[in-house]
């Protein structure tokens, strides 16, 4: 027969348990101290429950610094905690100008530590020729992958900035058509870059995928979305059709499990075999391959009124499901496992929608939403609007009429760039303002809060200005 537990032990055994579920429930969320590429993840969710660093208390306080570029950010910065640089230890923010010069920045003094310019650059500096790709640190943070506006895709070296052996990667024909406009992302041992077109949609161009080997810099895979039975990179020229750009900021979206990944296209023609304008495609990973597709019964509309699905990014969402938004100012819940409603082994259609909804201020939708679990937000140039996802339903929680590019949600607070010149911090659940923060004016940037700073980029590519700045908001 067990011996009897005496009361006095039974006690502290009790209130030793409760002091431990009291000590979990104070536990502090895990610093976030780095922020390796847009979006923060593969995914491009945007979100992270993470401490900042940057808490409601003291957003509006945080020291204001402005570093002097040369040239405009018109994408996201990445950061870097603790890396080498030049033999010292920094805490370092990358940046891509329009024009392709990569910087690294010492997020403490606003230091910049070192430069790269692309061999040619004399050549587009000043023109319409940019990119306005984010670049990208490698998982081992010894490199950082960068895009110029002649085609190329750079691997460059943290600690110097210097270009890698078998670098950079071409992956357009002709870059005066062919602009590298979407961000870069990882797939395991693949680098995802994609190509749309300029403003304007001078023929020919067409977007395309490609897979590049982290390693060597070759080309593993190749997708196009135009005459997308050809496997490689091609002339344009050489393909019936043109455009089907690959715009929008995330640019490749990997799914979760690293298996398949999301685009969505532009204008173009499509027949659901070779051809996929205005489209959302599904591919599987590593090598590229067509699995499924969404493509709105409307598409010949969307085409001839240059109204492209793919101005807005592709979400992934829990349940299985997708959203993606565009410049007719409609939102879409897609079925993933069945994007146009039928099993992904049958010939795609068009149609499928599990809800559509207006985008928050009925205007063009040109930015990525953050996604923390159910919770969806999103930004247009005519509001800010959170849903909740329930029952394969967007529910909204709350809206405004207040401009926005990309939302981040970091630390419990969200961050929401107005290109007319402020950064907007909301409560998530509410909506409700916890602080403006003044800053340049802009165009696509989106900011990133991380390791005690709030780092805002500003300006607008199509100004082709060779001059910009940086502000970062730190907590000391």
């Amino acid at each position: 027969m067990p011996r009897p537990i005496r009361l006095a032990a039974a006690l502290a055994l009790v209130l030793a348990s409760a002091a431990g579920v009291a000590l979990a429930a104070k536990a502090p969320a895990p610093a976030l101290r780095n922020w390796p590429e847009f979006g923060l993840n593969p995914q491009r969710t945007n979100s992270t429950a993470a401490s900042t660093g940057i808490t409601a208390a003291n957003v509006s306080h945080l020291r204001s610094r402005t570093v002097a570029l040369p040239g405009t950010v018109d994408s996201s910065p990445i950061y870097l905690h603790g890396v080498k640089i030049k033999g010292a230890t920094h805490n370092a923010i990358f940046v891509t100008t329009t024009y392709g010069i990569t910087l690294a920045i010492d997020a403490g003094s606003g230091r910049i530590l070192w430069t790269f310019a692309p061999p040619g650059i004399k050549d587009w500096s000043g023109s319409a020729q940019i990119t306005t790709a984010s670049p990208i640190a490698d998982p081992g943070r010894a490199y950082v992958y960068a895009t110029s506006p002649n085609g190329e895709v750079h691997k460059l070296s943290v600690a110097a900035g210097r270009e890698q052996r078998g670098w950079p990667a071409k992956i357009t024909t002709d870059p005066t058509h062919e602009k590298l406009t979407a961000s870069l992302n990882i797939a395991g041992a693949q680098l995802l870059a994609s190509t749309g077109g300029y403003i304007g949609d001078a023929p020919p161009y067409i977007g395309h995928v490609v897979a590049i080997d982290r390693s060597s810099g070759r080309i593993h895979a190749v997708f196009n979305t135009l005459c997308s039975n050809r496997r490689e990179i091609v002339a344009a020229s050489t393909c019936s059709a043109s455009d089907s750009a690959i715009l929008s900021r995330s640019g490749p979206v990997v799914e979760p499990g690293g298996k398949r990944v999301l685009v969505a296209t532009g204008n173009a023609p499509y027949n659901g075999r070779t051809d996929f304008g205005d489209s959302v495609i599904e591919l599987t990973l590593p090598n590229l391959a067509f699995r499924q597709a969404y493509t709105p019964t409307d598409q010949a509309r969307l085409n001839s009124s240059d109204l492209d699905l793919g101005s807005g990014s592709p979400a992934v969402l829990p349940g299985d499901l997708a959203w993606i938004a565009g410049k007719d100012g409609i939102q879409r819940l897609l079925n993933l496992a069945a994007l146009d409603g039928s099993p992904p082994s049958k010939p795609p259609h068009t149609g499928g929608d599990l809800q559509d909804l207006p985008t928050p201020g009925n205007q063009m939708v040109f930015t990525t939403p953050a996604v923390d679990g159910n919770l969806l937000f999103v930004a247009d140039g005519g509001g800010t609007i959170a849903y909740r996802l329930a029952g394969r339903r967007l529910q909204q929680i709350w809206a405004n009429g207040t401009a926005g590019t990309s939302p981040i949600l970091a630390g419990g607070l969200l961050y929401v760039y107005n290109p007319g010149g402020s950064l907007v911090v909301y409560r998530p659940a509410s909506g409700r303002v916890v602080a403006t923060l003044s800053v340049p004016s802009g165009h696509w940037n989106s900011p990133i809060a991380v390791d005690g700073h709030l780092i805002v980029p500003s300006g607008d590519a199509n100004d082709h200005s060779t001059s910009g700045t940086l502000t970062i908001f730190s907590v000391r």
